[in-house]
């Protein structure tokens, strides 16, 4: 049977309609949020961690609504957009003396993984004030980590999920359209990544990058119940030359097209960066092209 709409990778039926539909008809009164998660009950649609797909699932009936497909009930509220609206993470102080010396008398350090904890603020604080990009909420599945030694904060990490369409990345591991839509979860974009200024340790950076690839997948297992097997990030050659990532052993890729997510047009309207990506598990590529 053709599909009537495909969205997020998942194709929409007649008959899939003909469900929405009188699920829809069946609780006109209910609002469009718990429309969703009863469609998503009703169809086990979840995430790997067990939670529902219900912003997703609230999107698929926004499209068969518009579509002429389905007749949602009308909304009931308009929240407002946190995404939006969201205030700028305040500053928090940190000691900020100077640290200089070699990476072998830095001693003991931690990096804490402090997604949903108390500790998250100051990370994202940390982020706004010294990286050049400043703090932006992450999407989907994220996690965060800061870096201590010496009774201190160092830096920090964020991580988040990988963006949809990744042309060298894409072509890298080799996976088909179907399969990178089956196992985009299994890829991690790595958003931040932050020494603080006033920490002067040589080699510090590459050596925190090899203790996060032993670390990200077994703490993503544990957060959202599936592993991690593939991470990238962006560069920008105009501010650094990405020695950090090759010294850790990623590789690099290629340049991005500096058109950003969905661009209305080929032009580019930021500027292009440099793709690297490690390789967390060595028979990636058989377990991203896989499709079961």
């Amino acid at each position: 049977m053709d599909p009537v709409l495909t969205y997020r990778g998942r194709s929409v039926t007649s008959d899939d309609v003909t469900f929405v539909g009188n699920l829809s008809a069946t609780h006109p009164n209910v609002s469009r949020r718990a429309l969703s998660k009863k469609l998503c009950e009703a169809w086990n649609w979840v995430q790997p961690n067990g939670r529902p797909r219900d912003m997703v699932c609230r999107g698929l009936m926004l499209a068969l609504h518009r579509a002429g497909h389905i007749a949602l009930p009308p909304v009931k509220r308009i929240l407002p957009n946190p995404l939006i609206r969201r205030r700028r993470p305040a500053p928090v102080g940190v000691p900020d003396e100077p640290l200089c010396l070699p990476l072998g008398e830095l001693g003991p350090l931690e990096i804490r993984q402090v997604r949903r904890t108390p500790a998250e603020a100051l990370v994202r604080s940390l982020i706004e004030q010294h990286h050049y990009l400043g703090y932006v909420q992450p999407v989907g599945e994220q996690l965060k980590y800061l870096v201590l030694g010496r009774g201190r904060p160092l830096g920090c990490f964020c991580w988040s999920s990988a963006p949809l369409h990744l042309d060298p990345r894409d072509e890298y591991i080799g996976w088909s359209t179907a399969a990178r839509r089956a196992n985009l979860h299994l890829v991690a974009y790595q958003s931040r990544f932050l020494i603080l200024p006033w920490v002067h340790v040589p080699h510090l950076a590459s050596h925190l990058l090899g203790r996060m690839s032993r670390q990200l997948s077994a703490d993503w297992q544990r957060v959202y119940a599936h592993p991690i097997h593939f991470v990238s990030t962006f560069v920008d050659p105009t501010r650094y030359r990405g020695t950090c990532y090759r010294a850790a052993n990623w590789t690099y890729l290629g340049m991005t097209t500096g058109r950003g997510n969905n661009a209305p047009t080929r032009t580019p309207t930021r500027p292009r960066k440099q793709v690297f990506a490690y390789a967390l598990v060595k028979d990636f590529r058989r377990r991203l092209c896989a499709l079961d």
